[in-house]
């Protein structure tokens, strides 16, 4: 690996890499997509279908594995173990549903399904851990980019489902089983530990900008030509090449190493010399890169050049103790790098975990029975519903990061108050579904994608912001087992149940009309107002440490390595 000085261009050219890698990771928001082949090929009834798309949500958010890997493997192990779950689990998908092979039991294909999307999780993993710890100072601005982009990838993939796969399931998934390692392949040696700038760069700014405006253009782009091949009829010529212009867009973000080769700059930071980091081995980058994202300029942990490394004896420690050579090890405070065990024995870290179960759980419900329920609501053609919710979802993910951004500097506002402010919303967004009212059915749809992007968004830097980043890959990764347990509960017992005492009811498979999901919205309806209880307490109990975190508005980055 490429020793890097702290500004250089390698960085940017991560982030870039890692926008396609995003993308290909939200193919298990593509699920919409296919699950009525599913139902109809393989004639499963739509308690089955929702059991289905919990193993959907199950595999993209059990990371606990990818979590401890990307302390130990470089980020092209991490992607290399993705693509090769991606390969098999949407082959054998892409083999039911084509009908190449005949009669795969229900359980193959759970498992398959939790094999595909578990896929996102690895690809995930790799690069917003490595993206964090090369932008450290820019952690909710950076998670709000590529967790943007990941709610993005559902309109990527819808553009391409509609516009070059004429809408055939059984080609999307032979393109997701081809197509995801083939970007992985291409993207992986790009994605690479850097060594993280210590200061604040007022060109770093900038560029973030550009790429929130760029990846803010692409969703537009996304959505008005996803409306433009509903209402008109555009021939293939035309579709390829509005699919050709999206593929332009999703390389915007590699204008700006782009720039940095063409106009290269001679900016040196205070107390830096040009081969600051030159010298530097692969092992103590690494190393840095693990340690905490921010600690307080007023710290008390200075231990001397004396580093509690793991491969350090606890005799030799207590005898160091003894003689005065170190001070005795603390535990870890709020904002200091906590390991995983230590983490999950805190207050904070369940009611962030709860918070975050209620408003994903909720959300991820209703984008598992979109389809259906827009067919119940009487709308046939569903996919301008999942675009817009694609969208949106975007909207929330990547407005959450600029927004707590500025309001955690600006105001030390705790990320957690939006958490808080949308899942009220939330409430208002179920009760609208619940109504069934004419008309409101895409304003509903709007407002929890916002909502429900939102939730991703405020939690990742927050939980990095609590516990740490040397520990962060296994700690989000915990905290993201909230959607699938959520889709769990409330999609595939609750949602799946209603709908088919639903349509019993009306003597048929499929159900139409209101009443198919209205008990369904009420309860989720709930389930939102208990999750904004529970994240506004955690913003009151952490108010404070944001106060002393961020009250002086500077911060130093910890250079401490392990040996």
């Amino acid at each position: 690996m490429a020793v890097l000085k702290e500004g250089s261009r390698p960085p940017w050219v991560g982030l870039a890499a890692a926008v396609w890698v995003q993308i290909a990771a939200g193919s298990a928001y593509t699920f919409p997509l296919y699950s009525p082949a599913l139902k109809s090929v393989l004639g499963f009834s739509q308690q089955q279908l929702t059991i289905i798309g919990v193993a959907n949500d199950i595999g993209e958010n059990v990371g606990i594995l990818p979590g401890i890997a990307c302390n130990k493997f470089p980020p092209w192990v991490i992607l290399l173990v993705g693509l090769c779950l991606s390969f098999f689990g949407y082959g054998v998908l892409w083999l039911a549903v084509s009908q190449t092979v005949l009669s795969l039991p229900y359980w193959v294909l759970w498992l398959a399904l939790v094999v595909a999307t578990n896929s996102s999780a690895w690809m995930g993993t790799a690069v917003l851990v490595t993206n964090m710890r090369n932008f450290p100072l820019s952690r909710g601005t950076v998670a709000g980019i590529l967790k943007g982009y990941i709610g993005l990838s559902a309109a990527v993939f819808t553009e391409i489902f509609a516009m070059v796969l004429n809408d055939s399931a059984s080609d999307l998934l032979l393109f997701l089983t081809l197509g995801i390692p083939i970007i992985c392949l291409a993207m992986m040696y790009f994605i690479r530990a850097c060594t993280p700038a210590s200061g604040e760069d007022s060109s770093e700014h900038v560029h973030f900008l550009f790429t929130q405006a760029a990846s803010l253009l692409l969703a537009v782009y996304l959505l008005t030509t996803t409306i433009l091949k509903t209402i008109l009829s555009l021939n293939n010529s035309i579709s390829y090449i509005l699919v050709g212009v999206m593929v332009i867009l999703l390389m915007s973000p590699l204008a700006i190493p782009l720039k940095m080769t063409i106009f290269p700059s001679h900016h040196k930071r205070p107390g830096k010399s040009d081969g600051s980091s030159n010298d530097l081995t692969e092992e103590e980058i690494s190393s840095s890169q693990t340690a905490s994202l921010l600690t307080p300029i007023s710290s008390e942990a200075d231990l001397g050049s004396f580093r509690e490394g793991e491969d350090i004896s606890e005799v030799d420690m207590l005898l160091a103790v003894g003689e005065g050579a170190v001070k005795k090890k603390r535990k870890p405070r709020r904002g200091e790098d906590f390991k995983f065990r230590e983490a999950i024995i805190k207050a904070d870290f369940w009611l962030l975990w709860l918070a975050y179960f209620f408003g994903v759980g909720s959300g991820v419900t209703v984008l598992n029975n979109l389809a259906q329920i827009g067919v119940a609501l009487g709308v046939n053609d569903t996919t301008i519903l999942l675009s817009l919710f694609s969208f949106c979802n975007f909207l929330g993910r990547l407005g959450a990061g600029v927004v707590s951004e500025h309001f955690v500097r600006s105001k030390t506002i705790p990320r957690t108050f939006w958490m808080m402010i949308t899942q009220i919303l939330m409430i208002i967004t179920f009760l609208l579904y619940a109504s069934a009212l004419s008309g409101t059915l895409y304003a509903a749809t709007a407002l929890l994608g916002i909502c429900f992007g939102v939730q991703f968004g405020v939690m990742i830097p927050t939980s990095s912001e609590l516990f740490g980043l040397k520990h962060f890959g296994i700690i989000f990764n915990f905290m993201q087992l909230g959607n699938p347990l959520g889709a769990l509960l409330f999609s595939g017992l609750l949602a799946g149940y209603v709908y088919d005492t639903e349509a019993g009811k009306q003597q048929g498979s499929h159900c139409l009309g209101p009443n198919c999901f209205r008990l369904t919205f009420l309860v989720l309806a709930g389930v939102s107002a208990f999750g904004a209880f529970l994240s506004m307490i955690l913003t009151i109990r952490i108010r404070p440490v944001y106060q002393m975190l961020y009250a002086a508005g500077s911060f130093r980055l910890a250079q401490a390595s392990d040996h």
